[in-house]
């Protein structure tokens, strides 16, 4: 990645959560890839046929009581110090007449990818933007049903969702200091909306600058690799945390909450991976979780993994 970025060669990137697979298409080999690319600033997509069908969409989440046990060890390692935001997620098989093309090409997000026969991502978060020498990132973390009274509000004010909040800007203000100067929060707590099939849901985010510095100048690879895994879907602090996720978890995340981006022969925009069906077999499994802190409750973070298993197609 150094090397074609210091050539400013155009490139598409895609780094899995455990920074073990990394996939580079020049631009010319993106067509060949079969990959299908939509971000603000590149596409490689067709015009979308309408959609002539009523969607089906079924999810079969797991108990409870599944969810409990990885959520349990969580909170015994936060309660001993080991972590104070661990993001714990879950893979729940989702059963829809929809093909993971359709997904994506029907899907309304900041940023979509379909990998022929493996996954389809909707993501609405941006990881890092790199942009005439600047470097900007944007954690989300937090979400709510936007059909609650003061919905965004409540948000807003939620001592947990808060705190959480808190937590993950200033674990990106510092994971951004070790790739930059100067860096600050320009945007703190900003409400976006997010529409989909199912229900509407606000999610809160922040926006944290500083300019790359020399020694990383054009040097997109060395970025990233000081950066990953994105601490909004880790926790913090990050080794530890990152253990206890591979204990509670006990499955493989792969591309799930790992990044992609697009390089453009000068900046860069990436996004975390985000909102992901993948496919198994002949089975579709749908990855989603959320921040677990010392506040957090059981039922509210199994319902907030429910909620985020959704297609944005209204």
């Amino acid at each position: 990645m150094d090397e074609l970025s210091l050539q400013n060669v155009p490139y598409f990137f895609m780094i899995d959560f455990l920074s073990e697979n990394v996939e580079i298409y020049k631009e010319n080999e993106i067509e060949k890839s079969g990959l299908l690319i939509d971000f603000q600033g590149f596409s490689n997509t067709k015009q979308k046929q309408s959609l002539n069908k009523k969607i089906e969409w079924k999810p079969f989440p797991e108990t409870l009581e599944s969810f409990k046990e990885g959520f349990d060890k969580v909170q015994k390692n936060i309660r001993l110090g080991n972590s104070y935001l661990t993001n714990y997620t879950r893979k729940t098989e989702v059963q829809t007449n929809l093909s993971l093309k359709e997904i994506f090409y029907h899907s309304i997000a900041k940023y979509k990818v379909f990998y022929k026969d493996f996954f389809v991502f909707f993501s609405p978060e941006t990881f890092v933007k790199i942009i005439d020498g600047k470097i900007l990132t944007y954690p989300m973390k937090g979400t709510i049903d936007a059909s609650l009274e003061n919905a965004a509000e409540v948000l807003k004010n939620d001592k947990k969702e808060k705190a959480e909040h808190y937590t993950v800007v200033d674990l990106l203000r510092n994971d951004l200091s070790m790739v930059a100067d100067e860096v600050k929060v320009d945007q703190f707590q900003h409400i976006d909306l997010i529409r989909t099939q199912q229900k509407d849901l606000y999610a809160m985010s922040s926006e944290i600058s500083g300019t790359v510095k020399e020694e990383f100048a054009g040097k997109v690879g060395s970025i990233m690799q000081k950066l990953l895994p994105a601490g909004s879907i880790l926790g913090a602090p990050k080794p530890k945390t990152l253990e206890i996720i591979l204990d509670a978890e006990g499955y493989d995340r792969g591309y799930y909450t790992g990044v992609c981006g697009w390089f453009d022969g000068k900046n860069v925009d990436s996004c975390v991976m985000i909102r992901f069906i993948e496919k198994e077999g002949d089975k579709l499994y749908f990855k989603s979780g959320g921040g677990i802190t010392h506040m957090s409750r059981l039922e509210d973070e199994y319902q907030e993994m429910k909620n985020k298993i959704y297609v944005p197609i209204h």
